[in-house]
C-alpha cells in the first residue's frame, strides 16, 4: 500500500498493492491497522455506502455537520469519477481550497477524506459503482453543502455543463459564501 497526503492536510490517496497472476488480480481494498498507521490517526468506520451512475451524474458538494461531521474513505468499483474534496475547517491553511482526483475501478485509488471536507464527484463513465465508508452515521438533519458550479470554488467537473444531472437537493445547495457565513 502506498500512502501520499495530498496538498490538503489530513486527505490522503491510498493506491493498493495489485497483485496480478493468470487467474486474475487481488488487492487488499482496507486494512484497519494498516490505514490508521499510515494516516497517523485513528479512524473507525462504522457505515458503507455504494452507489450505482451513468455519466454525468454530479453528486455534492456534500457535508455533515457539527456532532455527526464525517470522515470518509472513497473508491470506484467499477467506471470512473472525478472526485473532489473542500478543505472547510476553519483554522485550515488550506481553507476554502480544493483537490481533485480520478478514481476508477482501474486504478483502484482511494480518496481519504477527513471530517470537515465538503465532498463530490462527477461520473465520468455509464455505470459506475462508488463505495465509502464513513466514520459516523448518516443524519438528515445535519447535511449541508455547497452547489457545484459556485464562482469562488471555481471547480472543473470534467463535464460539460449540458451533461450534468443533478438531483433537487443538490440544485438548491449554497454558494461557498452563504455557506461559510
Amino acid at each position: 500500500m502506498i500512502v501520499k497526503e495530498t496538498k490538503l492536510k489530513g486527505c490522503f490517496i491510498i493506491e493498493p498493492t495489485i497483485f496480478d497472476d493468470g487467474r486474475g488480480s487481488f488487492f487488499e481494498s482496507f486494512n484497519k491497522q494498516k490505514f490508521n498507521q499510515n494516516i497517523g490517526c485513528v479512524v473507525n468506520f462504522v457505515q458503507d455506502n455504494q452507489s450505482f451512475s451513468q455519466r454525468g451524474v454530479l453528486r455534492g458538494l456534500h457535508i455533515q455537520k457539527d456532532e455527526f461531521s464525517q470522515a470518509k474513505l472513497v473508491r470506484v468499483i467499477r467506471g470512473k469519477v472525478l472526485d473532489v474534496v473542500v478543505d472547510v475547517r476553519k483554522n485550515s491553511s488550506t481553507y476554502g481550497k480544493h483537490f481533485s482526483i480520478e478514481l476508477s475501478g482501474e486504478n483502484n485509488k482511494q480518496l481519504f477524506v477527513p471530517r470537515g471536507f465538503l465532498h463530490g464527484f462527477s461520473v465520468l463513465e455509464n455505470n459506475t459503482i462508488f463505495a465509502y465508508k464513513c466514520d459516523n452515521y448518516y443524519n438528515k438533519a445535519s447535511e449541508d453543502g455547497v452547489i457545484y458550479n459556485d464562482q469562488d470554488l471555481a471547480i472543473d467537473w470534467l463535464l460539460k455543463k449540458e451533461e450534468i444531472v443533478l438531483s433537487e437537493k443538490d440544485i438548491k445547495l449554497k454558494t461557498f459564501k452563504e455557506f461559510t457565513k
